[in-house]
């Protein structure tokens, strides 16, 4: 398989190098408060068939590759939601069952191994959270060192997390497009790899990983009568920056493009009502800088950075923008673990609140897909909004009788 950058604005190729991140001729457009211009993405050449390896796909050669089990997570069939939706070809694809809990790992795990593959040893990057303990726990499995930028507002457990693993973090006295900002001007002054989402293409190749496996692992399953490998219908992917719904595309066209599967899966992608930069744009068709706060820490950003290239997709294949409230997420995220055992974070719980809300225009029988990306202990804090904690201390059974 050869492979080598495509820009997704002006679609000029360039060959794989560490110190090129963005298309030098579509990035000297780019405007204050405005998302990423000329996001590169890894454009491969080549066949593979149904058998390939996940890695056969990928930029990096195995050998790269730190000894941290990423990938392969579970996808859940969830018997007491199926029979309670009505939808009995609804699965859960759990992210948080990697090495570090979230979803970012599979981006983090790339970069590390891209880095290495160049001798580079120093990665910087801004996170809400999850991306910044991803990258230092991979990071510590290769032994590189992780210098993090987090906003003031990032969940105390994700924090420790970090530290936990060795990484130098620096807490961002602003949100999370303030603590991209200066990530970007550390990198630049003191070298070494940046890891932010989008800008590193590695972000986003990294990420595509799931669709493939989603791929490899419905191919096991009798589906309307059919047992093969395929692709979902529809897929329920939680939006922030909106480089994991680049990711998830990027694996399907990816797929496409190989002959293994017809179409693309209709994606769509569920912000919250009061951090929804893409669905405005999607709506209007421009992106405006406006604060942003919700529960859902990891999928809160002003400005998502992915936003031009995720979006031009979207309308490509026909997918779709939707939000959905705080109190339906911390209602959601009860009701999912109480139904199926799974805890999920903020932003994986949003996922299944856009499913849940929009399932009434869905077909019952199509094969449905929600991604969730982190483990609730992750935050555990916004958790306890959506159940009673006991407020009395018992002595004795007859306390309880």
């Amino acid at each position: 398989m050869e492979f080598n950058y495509c820009c997704s604005i002006c679609n000029k190729n360039f060959n794989i190098v560490p110190e090129l991140t963005l298309c030098p001729d579509c990035s000297k457009n780019q405007e204050p408060d405005q998302p990423l211009l000329g996001v590169l993405e890894v454009k491969l050449k080549g066949e593979a068939d149904e058998t390939f390896a996940v890695s056969d796909l990928l930029p990096v050669e195995p050998q790269y590759f730190p000894p941290s089990p990423v990938g392969n997570t579970p996808l859940w069939e969830p018997f007491n939601l199926r029979q309670k939706t009505g939808f009995k070809n609804l699965f859960i694809k759990d992210d948080s069952s990697n090495p570090t809990s979230s979803f970012k790992d599979r981006a983090s795990f790339l970069v590390s191994a891209f880095a290495k593959k160049f001798n580079i040893n120093d990665i910087s990057l801004a996170s809400t959270g999850n991306a910044g303990s991803s990258m230092a726990g991979i990071g510590a499995a290769a032994g590189q060192r992780v210098t993090l930028f987090l906003p003031k507002t990032a969940p105390k457990a994700k924090l420790v997390q970090a530290l936990q693993y060795g990484a130098r973090v620096f807490q961002v006295d602003g949100s999370y497009d303030m603590a991209y900002d200066i990530s970007l001007a550390y990198s630049q002054k003191k070298g070494g790899m940046n890891r932010n989402t989008a800008y590193n293409p590695m972000t986003i190749e990294g990420k595509k990983t799931v669709s493939l496996e989603l791929f490899k692992q419905l191919g096991l399953f009798t589906i309307n009568g059919s047992r093969q490998n395929r692709a979902p219908d529809v897929v329920f992917v939680p939006v922030g920056d909106g480089c994991i719904l680049g990711g998830v595309y990027k694996g399907f066209r990816d797929l496409k493009q190989l002959g293994l599967i017809q179409g693309i899966p209709r994606i769509i992608g569920v912000q919250t009502e009061t951090s929804d930069a893409l669905f405005r744009a999607f709506t209007t068709g421009k992106f405006e800088n406006i604060p942003t706060t919700t529960i859902a820490d990891s999928i809160c950003v002003d400005v998502p950075r992915n936003g031009i290239h995720g979006l031009t997709q979207i309308k490509q294949y026909k997918g779709e923008v939707m939000t959905v409230t705080d109190v339906e997420i911390i209602q959601t995220r009860a009701s999912l673990s109480r139904t199926t055992g799974l805890f999920t974070e903020p932003a994986g719980a949003a996922a299944f609140a856009g499913f849940l809300k929009a399932a009434p225009r869905l077909d019952p029988n199509a094969l449905i897909v929600v991604l969730t990306t982190g483990n609730g202990l992750k935050d555990s804090a916004s958790a306890s909004l959506g159940i009673s904690v006991p407020q009395t201390l018992i002595h004795s059974i007859d306390d309880i009788l």
